[in-house]
């Protein structure tokens, strides 16, 4: 089983001064780090360099020149088999699904972000959905979030994990 820790859209410093703390403390406990864009600073992207065994990130439209020549548009990595893309935008959520079969179509899970929103469906050719809204910036959400992702055996299990008022 490999274990990934996926987040999106942290905005620091700027519409949170830190990460969770229980954010910052899965960083190095799990195999593979997920970040689908919006850092808005490279200090977050060094800490997260630093602190992961893997990092797979992108980056998203609040991120400046800096951030944009470290980081892809779309990251790609296979895991266990299962074939990953990470991006920050998708679309309205009207044809998500249509659109993302049509943008990557050798994709098995596709990881966005943008939102804010937790998202988990499944496009007509299998591939999986994922966003992990924000662990920082809840916006309209009644929690900030993220998720943990297991995969084991062509499985993929997600854990959207909340975060109470007071931490995010």
């Amino acid at each position: 089983m490999t274990r990934l820790l996926v987040v999106a859209d942290t905005h620091v410093p700027l519409r949170a001064k830190r990460l969770p703390n229980e954010v910052l403390e899965l960083l190095p406990a799990v195999d593979v780090v997920v970040h689908a864009g919006d850092w808005v600073d490279e200090p977050t992207l060094d800490l997260f360099e630093e602190s992961s065994r893997v990092l797979v990130a992108c980056w998203g439209n609040n991120d400046g020149s800096g951030l944009r020549s470290r980081l892809p548009e779309t990251a790609r990595v296979e895991v266990d088999g299962i074939r990953i893309a990470v991006t920050h935008e998708t679309g309205p959520k009207e044809g998500r699904e249509r659109r993302a079969d049509e943008r990557f179509p050798d994709v098995d899970l596709l990881i966005f972000g943008h939102s804010h929103i937790p998202w988990d469906s499944v496009a007509p050719s299998g591939m999986r959905l994922l966003n992990p809204g924000s662990p920082t910036d809840r916006r309209a959400q009644p929690h900030a979030s993220y998720l943990v992702v297991d995969i084991a055996a062509g499985r993929i299990d997600a854990d959207l994990r909340l975060i109470p008022r007071r931490q995010a």
